[in-house]
């Protein structure tokens, strides 16, 4: 799998790189001509409006980043505007409940949205939720990755690696002269700033998804960079959450939370991390590239930088290989042949250039579309692509992001991170908590067969 996995990866990349590389619009202009030249090459002619069948369709998506809610939902007016039969409705909200539970609420209430962001691919596909990506969307994109065989999502952007956001200021004030080669030269910096009177880190542990930006970089580290198969044996109890190689990286977990972390980090919501480290509270913050841009918007002035933590051994492992997801089509909108209609055009609309590079650029994401699409990158995004290209950086995924064998019960992870939270709080032994883990995996594996 893994290999089928990493090839897909180096075609993206090859796109990719040199795409970004050429850093052709400027994401300062993006927004401000975007609309008018689109409504204009899009919208119908005034007699061809008047004939054109009224469609509506909901939509969402995952609002807990409020760069990509706006992006998203600046695409969604503008297609509107371009499109005036059509009428879009985004059920989507901000809320700190986990994406997957907030789906599953709104599938519960009959408001599972016509076009949704689909993250967990698999589960919705075996419940026939969801249909295949039309096959003629398929050409927008390179090798989307598939779920038994089949293309489900048309992806938004390729996955990107999460790093250190540092204040520039902070390491000067610490004296910190230059960036960790392992782990433990990490552990140094986060001494040396607590040291000097400053909150090393800052969590926005309110939202359980936050959570997993930590807890999966001690996982990738220490289990999945060595074996990507790790779930899958997982499954088959062939290995265990008690097995040295995780227990090390939950006691990682737990001692940097201990050490580290701002004390406030269970009442601190993810949009409240970009604003605390603006404001001198806190040295860093752990999180992907989709903060720049709201760090920016925070403060323009602020200067600060990225990368990536190294291990133990002084090697790089981040968040980088493919997933399947991305929008997706519910299988209830697809028995409507105007609904499905309108939702092919404004995935169309979505990705042309016009409208996907603003998205791109107010998110800090890499295109996943065939053609070319270019916006202005920063210093802290360059750094990011640079870890996708380099093949020495171990690429891999976030425990729920794995498929097909490796797929873990979809609701493991929010009970898992929950679990580590309360280990953080309470002080627990890591090695009893991984047999809690143990258990409740086993039991929820079971319970999914029956």
């Amino acid at each position: 799998m893994i290999t089928k996995t990493m090839t897909k990866l180096s075609v993206t990349l090859l796109a990719a790189t040199a795409i970004l590389s050429a850093c052709g619009n400027n994401n300062n202009n993006g927004n401000a001509n975007t609309g008018d030249k689109t409504a204009a090459s899009n919208a119908p002619s005034a007699a061809a409006a008047d004939t054109k069948k009224e469609v509506s369709f909901t939509i969402g998506y995952a609002a807990g980043d409020p760069a990509t809610k706006q992006a998203i939902a600046n695409t969604v007016k503008a297609f509107m505007a371009a499109n005036p039969n059509v009428k879009i409705k985004d059920l989507s909200e901000t809320t700190s409940a986990a994406y997957l539970d907030w789906l599953k609420t709104k599938d519960a209430v009959g408001e599972f949205p016509d076009l949704v962001e689909m993250r967990d691919t698999e589960v919705f596909a075996d419940a026939g939720k969801i249909v295949e990506l039309p096959t003629d969307l398929l050409d927008l994109f390179d090798n989307p990755p598939q779920v038994e065989g089949k293309v489900w999502n048309a992806p938004l952007s390729v996955n990107v690696p999460q790093g250190i956001i540092y204040s520039k200021k902070a390491y000067t004030d610490a004296g910190i002269t230059e960036l960790p080669k392992t782990y433990d030269e990490f552990l140094a910096i986060q001494e040396k700033l607590k040291s000097g009177g400053i909150t090393p880190l800052v969590v926005g542990g309110k939202d359980i998804f936050h959570m997993g930006f930590w807890v999966n970089k001690f996982l990738i580290d220490d289990v999945y960079s060595k074996d990507p198969d790790w779930n899958s044996k997982r499954t088959a109890k062939t290995v265990s959450f008690t097995d040295a190689n995780v227990v090390q990286a939950m006691t990682d977990f737990k001692d940097l939370f201990k050490n580290y972390v701002d004390k406030g980090w269970l009442s601190t919501g993810d949009n409240q991390t970009a604003s605390i480290l603006v404001s001198g509270k806190a040295a860093q913050l752990y999180s992907g590239t989709w903060m720049f841009s709201q760090i920016k918007e925070a403060d323009p002035n602020f200067d600060f930088g990225f990368y990536a933590i190294p291990d133990r051994e002084g090697k790089v492992n981040v968040i980088g290989l493919p997933s399947p997801a991305g929008w997706s089509l519910s299988a209830e909108a697809a028995k409507d042949a105007d609904k499905t209609q309108a939702i092919k055009d404004f995935i169309r609309y979505f990705f042309a250039p016009e409208q996907y590079s603003p998205y791109l650029a107010s998110v800090n994401a890499i295109p996943s579309t065939k053609e070319k699409v270019t916006y202005e990158t920063g210093e802290q995004m360059k750094i990011a692509l640079d870890l996708i290209a380099d093949p020495n950086v171990t690429k891999s995924l976030a425990i729920n992001n794995w498929w097909g064998d490796n797929q873990i019960p979809p609701q493991f992870r929010n009970w898992y991170y929950k679990l580590l939270q309360d280990l953080v709080v309470n002080d627990e032994d890591v090695a009893s908590y991984m047999k809690q883990a143990d258990t409740e995996y086993d039991a929820q594996v079971k319970a999914n067969q029956q």
